[in-house]
């Protein structure tokens, strides 16, 4: 695969030069390049762990690179903070949003430089600027709306609208789309070829295909810590993309389905919840060794479905049997006793303990299991099953003593599911186990499913995506505003009979 270096005498906004950056016991990135034209989508791909977000760190300030040097607009730049960075118009809208959700939406767009009329802060320009910006991208939010009132998605573009106030050249989007719908993914591109019109480049950090094609004018591709190739959008396809990415030809995006249902172990009756927001008369049974997918739209309440199961949310009313016997999840802690076990959907912010090791929290759901005797911890049996996490799950890190938040979004996954595995449960639920996971650690998360299901785990996936559903599970229950709409076998259905009936009762 060629790359786009032959046009060396073009101007870019951005260069990033044999960038290296090593940590201990790990190089993270190996002489990686990356060149941005002015008034372009750039798409950066990878799996998780290959050092898009470590390349990003180290432009944005928060790393100091080992080597290779960075040009901004030709002039070579080492910035040593992101306030620094973003003072020299290079902007990060990061996947996990961190705004001051009791405050104003032009407070935090202005904040740390505020106007000021006098010893006092302007009110009406600061007002006015940030009507301007929105206006501009046609945000239509207003300024003094706090930010805690806010969707996931107008949250982001009060993002957006930030990093332009900063009239920032070099915009670095990471994974923008996980958490929206399809409309409010329409609208962000929109906004994106209005800041492509304005001269600015944009970084696209994502593992949707469909998207990449659809708004990026050129691609690079990393693997491993190093460059692997750049190319013109129009000039690669999706599966030249993925080969490149994991190193290997992908087929089949889904391992075979191996697993056999067999009897009823789980029945769920007349399920409600009516705390906000609330289900309404849920009914399903699950199988022993069966995948029973949970779709819907956004708002249709799957996740406080699985969340009601797992004891985190009051059941109003109805019942929960497990081998035929009544059981009251009235906790998580009671949940787990009862051997269920749930990795949510927001890993990094219910999921990991981002200050703590790997081992801390491979081993913390199990706690109970560790004390010994005399009230201390078994640290050998620990380490021993911290081992077995990381060998089974296949987790890329250098030691069992790494804190987890310096691992990928796929091989944090991986320590959460083998967490759990160690409480040996036998109904495993997961919230959109994949989100913001590469190509390749999706389907090793695909193939531990089949692998578990064989071995008669009872699981049921919650999934935002289609292909995924389609491609794993046995059967699919929809879900629409917070009841269950139909219950389909996943080799008799199609994505329009799933759709359809997604907005049943809306």
């Amino acid at each position: 695969m060629s790359s786009n270096n032959s046009q060396s005498k073009e101007k870019y906004l951005l260069e990033m030069i044999g960038i290296t950056k090593e940590f201990p016991g790990v190089k993270a990135l190996d002489g990686v390049q990356l060149k941005i034209r002015p008034g372009s989508v750039h798409a950066l791909m990878g799996e998780n762990g290959a050092g898009k977000s470590t390349l990003m760190k180290c432009l944005f300030g928060i790393y100091k690179k080992d080597g290779g040097k960075i040009l901004l607009e030709g002039r070579e730049v080492n910035f040593h903070s992101s306030r620094e960075a973003l003072d020299n118009g290079v902007s990060m809208v990061h996947q996990e949003l961190n705004q001051v959700q009791t405050t104003r939406v032009m407070d935090n767009i202005w904040l740390g430089r505020f106007p000021k009329k006098g010893f006092f802060i302007d009110e009406d320009k600061m007002y006015n600027d940030t009507l301007k910006i929105f206006k501009e991208l046609d945000i239509p939010i207003d300024p003094r709306e706090k930010i805690q009132n806010l969707t996931v998605s107008e949250s982001q573009m009060v993002e957006i609208a930030k990093a332009v106030s900063y009239d920032s050249k070099i915009i670095v989007m990471d994974e923008p789309t996980s958490s929206l719908t399809e409309k409010e993914v329409n609208h962000l591109f929109k906004i994106i070829r209005a800041l492509k019109a304005r001269g600015a480049g944009i970084i696209y950090i994502s593992h949707k295909m469909a998207e990449i094609k659809e708004i990026a004018d050129e691609v690079t591709i990393m693997r491993d810590g190093r460059w692997i190739a750049t190319e013109f959008i129009e000039n690669i396809t999706t599966d030249e993309i993925i080969n490149l990415m994991v190193g290997r030809d992908l087929t089949n995006r889904f391992p075979p389905k191996t697993n056999e249902p067999g009897e009823v172990i789980l029945e769920v009756k007349n399920l409600t919840a009516t705390y906000q927001p609330s289900i309404k008369d849920i009914s399903f049974e699950l199988r022993k060794g069966e995948i029973l997918g949970i779709a819907g739209l956004v708002g249709a309440k799957r996740t406080e479905l699985v969340e009601a199961i797992f004891g985190i949310r009051r059941i109003e009313s109805g019942s929960i049997y497990l081998h035929g016997k009544k059981i009251n999840n009235k906790n998580p802690r009671e949940a787990i006793k009862n051997k269920f076990a749930l990795v949510t959907e927001e890993r990094r912010a219910t999921g990991i303990f981002p200050v703590l090791s790997v081992r801390f929290n491979a081993f913390i759901s199990n706690i109970d299991k560790y004390i010994k005797s005399n009230k201390l911890l078994d640290e050998k049996k620990i380490i021993d099953d911290t081992n077995w996490v990381i060998n089974s799950m296949r987790v890329k890190t250098p030691s069992h003593k790494t804190l987890i938040s310096s691992l990928s979004g796929g091989n944090q996954q991986k320590v959460i599911i083998g967490r759990w595995l160690l409480t040996e449960p036998e109904i495993l639920l997961l919230d959109e186990p994949t989100r913001g996971i590469d190509v390749g650690a999706k389907y090793e998360i695909y193939q531990l499913m089949i692998d578990l299901a064989n071995k008669g785990k009872g699981i049921i996936m919650v999934s935002s995506e289609m292909a995924e559903l389609l491609g794993v599970t046995d059967r699919i229950l929809v879900m629409s505003n917070g009841r269950v709409a139909g219950i389909v076998n996943t080799k008799e259905t199609t994505q329009e009979e799933i759709l359809k009936l997604s907005a049943k009762f809306l």
